[in-house]
């Protein structure tokens, strides 16, 4: 994974990552062990899962093959592929010290050329990453294509996981108290939201922890992807 480029696209996730956070639509999880934050002031109550976040990073969800290397123009034109359809399955069930997520997606191909069978392997990572921006583990594999003589398009399917450990993903106890705290109308801080403060902010995202996919790019093939 070419790291200065997935790290840019992670910091331009990193805004919104907090917000996400607490978002309790986290259909893949099963509920049982999430965290519940209230903000009495504005009526929003929230389940805020452990589980990892799964995404596929800016730039890393297509690869586009060329038949001459050099050439990126139309007529160079062999094979392009996306991973789409990217679920995931994670139990936070309530005394587990380890969460472990699942993730499976799809993998659609096109060829230019659609005379004689052909097998395409496309290698893919799959990682871990704490607060947008560390990459805490990172592990490759592959997904092969098998067009027969004449076929247009492939599809295969690719699977990926992630251990996490609970603790590291559980909201410090001050952090709940500050976000759960019930305002009172005429405090001194009853117009600041919590998740305005450096510390929860700083807090929210050491907890945070995403579960990414995408192609194993060359430095010329993540290159075609951002300017194309």
């Amino acid at each position: 994974m070419n790291l200065p480029a997935f790290r840019s696209a992670s910091l331009r996730r990193l805004a919104p990552l907090t917000a996400l956070a607490l978002i309790g639509a986290l259909g893949a999880c099963k509920s049982g062990g999430g965290e519940l934050v209230v903000d009495d002031s504005v009526g929003v109550t929230a389940l805020r899962s452990p589980c990892p976040l799964v995404e596929i990073p800016d730039m890393t969800g297509d690869v586009t093959l060329f038949s001459e290397p050099g050439r990126t123009d139309a007529g160079a034109l062999d094979l392009t592929a996306s991973i789409t359809n990217l679920r995931s399955t994670c139990d936070d069930a309530k005394g587990q010290t380890q969460l472990r997520s699942e993730a499976t997606f799809d993998v659609y191909a096109r060829r230019t050329d659609t005379r004689g069978a052909r097998r395409v392997v496309l290698p893919y990572f799959s990682a871990v990453v704490r607060g947008g921006t560390v990459v805490i583990a990172k592990r490759l594999g592959s997904v092969t294509l098998d067009f027969a003589d004449g076929q247009e398009r492939a599809q295969a399917q690719g699977r990926a996981g992630s251990t996490v450990d609970r603790a590291e993903a559980t909201l410090p106890t001050n952090v709940r108290r500050l976000l759960t705290r019930k305002r009172r109308a005429g405090e001194a801080d009853a117009a600041t939201d919590p998740l305005a403060l450096p510390e929860v902010r700083a807090a929210l995202a050491k907890a945070s922890f995403e579960l990414v996919v995408g192609f194993q790019l060359t430095d010329a093939q993540l290159k075609y992807n951002a300017t194309r």
